[in-house]
């Protein structure tokens, strides 16, 4: 890092001598509550890949417009987080949780009237406004974390939390598979049959109706759960001067140059695994002869594999640097994107499954490497991280495009395989300069 003009961070909960705690002991209802927002908008976000595929279906989609799903979310958390991050240096952030849980819950509800309206665009811009509401979440839930205890355990401490994300994910793309998913699969002579007979049109809004009750359901649940937030009182973040001092400016993040390279490399990281998720279903069904609901359990499977890589992989950053363990499984995700793009079909699926072991604790490792040091100004660098989320609204169309232009998923998929190697030379460049840090 360059030269920084803030104070060091103090931690909010005071940490023992001998070895720094991960849990603030003394709050730990707000944190509590704060971990379950993980699962919360994890849930959301898997929803998606289920939509994805049943706008298609409804709607009568081209892969690329199908993907808009995930750009409308994706394009919220691009206009929303700084914003968030300007609103929350004035009034903190248990406010910013409460606006982005109202947000975030409304625009779930909006999805009885885009239902009864039975038009494309107006499920998007209810998407765009739950991914604001989510923008907000994650720009005031990450940080908060991070430095809700000891600087020396923010990465530990938002892994943790974190872990919380994947069973949401496992539990919203179950959910969307079960509840919304017809199952159904109509063939072009059956089609035919249906729209001669008038019937075809009913049975698309039928589909669409489907997402209904899945999405009120748990905008209510939203909307309980920021009550809730909304009764317990939080402690102020004092190495962000919560509690009165200077709240730092845009400016000053000029000087932090290893901010700007983690929201590049969390633009990779996003587009890799929004691309990879959304567009496996279709990688396998292209490759394989299974049904819709069969294809969702290579989704399922890669969303468990996440679990299983945050919960094996976040005790080991006891003893592995957290910034070379990102590096170290980039490449390995690098070696098995080659594999299913050469292997297409069930092997190549597996691979792709797998991948998400690897994914598993790079966004909260390169979000918590990103903001420290901030000081005063972790707010506006988080919001700014979080704006690289936009990368999985982006590179998932760009996949759907290139496997429309060449008639192959697997070739698309070395889109995810070159954001990797991104995410690669930014692990190992920060490793590096973590160490020249500590013998500095």
């Amino acid at each position: 890092m360059q030269i920084v003009t803030t104070p060091a961070p103090k931690s909010t909960v005071p940490a023992p001598a001998t070895e720094a705690s991960l849990f603030p002991r003394q709050h730990m209802l707000p944190f509590l509550l704060v971990t379950g927002l993980f699962f919360l908008w994890g849930m959301s976000n898997n929803l998606t890949d289920v939509l994805v595929q049943q706008f298609k279906k409804g709607f009568e989609l081209s892969p690329i417009q199908a993907q808009l799903v995930q750009t409308a979310v994706y394009f919220g958390y691009f206009c929303m987080a700084l914003p968030a991050a300007f609103f929350m240096r004035r009034w903190g952030y248990k406010a910013g949780i409460l606006a982005g849980l109202c947000l975030f819950g409304s625009g779930m509800l909006l999805f009885w009237p885009a239902a009864v309206v039975g038009q494309y665009a107006p499920f998007l811009a209810a998407l765009f406004m739950v991914g604001c509401g989510s923008a907000i979440l994650e720009t005031a839930a990450n940080p908060f974390i991070a430095q809700f205890g000891p600087s020396a355990t923010s990465e530990r401490r938002l892994n943790f939390s974190q872990a919380f994300n994947p069973p949401g994910n496992v539990s919203g793309i179950v959910l969307g598979s079960v509840v919304i998913l017809s199952g159904v699969e109509l063939s072009a002579d059956k089609i035919a049959q249906m729209k001669a007979a008038g019937t075809y049109a009913a049975y698309l809004h039928t589909e669409i109706m489907r997402v209904v009750p899945t999405y009120v359901g748990f905008g209510f649940l939203v909307l309980l759960w920021a009550a809730l937030i909304g009764f317990t009182k939080f402690p102020p973040i004092h190495s962000e001067h919560e509690d009165g001092g200077d709240h730092g400016s845009l400016a000053q993040l000029l000087n932090h140059p290893g901010l700007w390279l983690a929201v590049a490399t969390q633009f990779c990281y996003c587009g890799a695994q929004v691309s990879t998720w959304s567009n496996l279903f279709f990688y396998v069904k292209q490759y394989s002869i299974v049904s819709e609901k069969s294809a969702f359990n290579y989704v399922i499977a890669s969303l468990v594999a996440l679990a299983l890589g945050r919960v094996a992989s976040t005790p080991l950053m006891r003893f592995i640097q957290p910034a070379r363990m990102i590096g170290a499984y980039a490449l390995i995700n690098i070696a098995l994107v080659a594999f299913a793009i050469l292997h297409p079909g069930t092997p190549g699926a597996y691979a792709l499954v797998l991948t998400s072991f690897f994914m598993s604790i790079m966004f909260p490792t390169i979000f918590a490497l990103g903001i420290k040091g901030l000081g005063p100004n972790t707010k506006l660098g988080g919001s700014i991280i979080v704006m690289a989320v936009v990368g999985g609204g982006i590179l998932s169309p760009v996949l759907g495009y290139l496997a429309k232009q060449t008639g192959s998923y697997a070739h698309a998929y070395t889109v995810p395989m070159a954001a990797y190697f991104v995410i690669a030379s930014y692990g190992f460049w920060r490793s590096r300069r973590s160490l020249q840090e500590t013998n500095a």
